[in-house]
Order: structure tokens, then sequence, then C-alpha cells
């Protein structure tokens, strides 16, 4: 039986064993995953041991400037920056060593993955941010042929994110060595444990070790939990998965969405026009733990007519 959940202004009502917490009450109230990905269409993981505070890429280890600049050359490009570590412990002995970094393009028909191993990640400051992100490769490293799962951590941005996310980021690193990595925020606490599955760029909410095993097995797109592909507007990613939903199709190199959400086309010539409304979706929640609670609002797909 679903839980019950009574939300009078600000007062949270006790949810299983993390009371008040965003998550709990997110899933407690069936709030619905899709189209709350982030929109990105390349992802570049950088290896960083050690802490990390609320906004990550400059609240770490990593040199200040190197990280102002990083930002700089991403903003307008559509690459997302994000830290990532093994499991385990995060221990930073604050002095050079290697650094496993992957960059992944995650648009149909140029969906990549590459990885390489830097020395100075000032070397990264080299690379062609906007190239990367409309899908050309930039020579950064060799080709990855296996999915990696990025399983957020990120306990400075929100509790959930730690609790919930590193032990399943353990076990499934555990069981799938090399393919699994903690990551920096990547939006949506409230859906923890979260996970990023590259290069398709499908983000995943309340994903458990199952759940993630599956998506590092299957070539397929999953839809339990999906909360869509990243490099999609987030009207289009809710089309997106209610087509698939609706048609089965899960192969997921074969639709492409247009930039407003509105049309989904297959490569062998169909054609859908969905119609995508944001809708309120009481009651009042904090979006993330510590904050007030207010009405999210949800991008729900209305209609889903075939036009060729």
């Amino acid at each position: 039986m679903a839980a019950t959940v009574r939300i009078t202004g600000c007062n949270l009502a006790k949810v299983h064993d993390m009371s008040g917490s965003c998550s709990a009450l997110s899933a407690a109230l069936a709030e619905p995953p899709a189209g709350t990905a982030s929109v990105a269409t390349a992802w570049l993981c950088v290896e960083q041991p050690g802490p990390w505070g609320s906004d990550a890429l400059r609240d770490s280890h990593l040199d200040d400037g190197l990280a102002a600049e990083l930002s700089r050359h991403a903003e307008g490009s559509g690459v997302r920056i994000v830290l990532i570590r093994r499991p385990g412990q995060h221990a930073d002995h604050h002095h050079a060593q290697p650094r496993q970094v992957y960059l992944a393009s995650t648009r149909p028909g140029a969906c990549w993955l590459e990885s390489t191993v830097l020395t100075d990640p000032k070397q990264l400051l080299d690379l062609d941010f906007h190239a990367a992100a409309a899908g050309r490769h930039v020579g950064l490293g060799s080709r990855v042929e296996e999915s990696l799962l990025l399983v957020c951590t990120n306990g400075r941005r929100d509790v959930c994110c730690a609790v919930r996310g590193r032990p399943v980021a353990g076990a499934l690193a555990a069981a799938n060595p090399g393919r699994v990595w903690e990551t920096t925020h990547t939006g949506g606490h409230r859906f923890a444990p979260t996970a990023v599955l590259l290069p398709t760029g499908y983000l995943y909410g309340r994903v458990t070790p199952a759940d993630g095993q599956r998506l590092l097995d299957s070539a397929d797109v999953v839809l339990a939990g999906n909360r869509g592909r990243s490099c999609w507007s987030r009207p289009g990613q809710v089309a997106e998965l209610a087509v698939r939903e609706q048609h089965g199709e899960l192969h997921p190199e074969l639709l492409s969405v247009s930039p407003n959400g509105a049309v989904v086309t297959h490569s062998d010539g169909r054609e859908w026009a969905v119609t995508v409304t944001e809708q309120p979706q009481p009651p009042a929640r904090p979006a993330s733990c510590g904050k007030s609670p207010s009405v999210p609002s949800a991008f729900v797909a209305d209609t889903v007519v075939r036009t060729r």
C-alpha cells in the first residue's frame, strides 16, 4: 500500500525512515520523473578525488582557476561538466596524479563515448567544447564500447544523494569494475538515487542496484524510472518517452525530437505530433532538502498522434 502523506504548510509528515526528505516525499507522492533530466548534448566527466562542496566544480580540490576556466569554456556550448570519483573512500592526497576523463556525445546518430587519462587536467582547456556538443569527435582519447553509469552522491548539494546514492554506486561498482562512478550534481535530487547512463545520456531516478545493473546490461532504452534523454528539451524528453511507451520502440538511436518537443520522428519516416503541457503537481513539497515547500510542475504528454 502506498504511503499516505499529509502536508500542511511547512509541516511534513514522516515518510518511512527518511522523515521529511525530498526524495521520500517525491516517491510517496508518485511525482513523475519524465521531463526532469538535465539538458546537455555532451558530458565531460573529470576524475576529482576528495570532498565535493555544493558547487562541486568550484568547491573541490580542483584548482580554482582551472574550475573557472572550464566553466567559461563550457558556458553556452551544450557540454555539462561533472566531477567523478571511484566509489568507496574519498581521500585526496593533494598531489598530482593521473585522472580518468570521459567525454560523451548524446545525440542520436552521433552517440559516442571516449576516454583518456591525463596527468594535468589543464589539458582539457584545449578541447573544442562546441564541436563535442555538436557530436563531432575532438580527439580526446580512445573509444569506449561499454556504457558507463554515473550515480550522484553529492551530499553537500543534497543529503538524499549521499544517503541513497552511495550504497547503490558501491554495489554496482563491485559488480561492474570500471563502469560505475560517483558523480557530482546532475539535477533532481528528489528522485535520488539518480544516475546518468552514457553515452546515450538518459537520466534515471529512484535507481536500485537491480535497476542499475539492468541499465548497464541492456542495449535498449529502459523506460522504468526514465527521466529523459539529456539532448532534448524537457518537453521533448516527455514526448520521446511517450512515443516509446505507446509504440514499444526501445532502440536508442531511432527516434529524434524537434527542438520544441512537439514532433517525434522515427528513422523509418514515421512521425508523431505530441501535445505536451506543464501541469502543477500538488501538494507543496521541498524540491530539495532544506528548501521551503512549493508546488512543483511536471510536463505531461496529453496526446500522441501519428501524422506520417
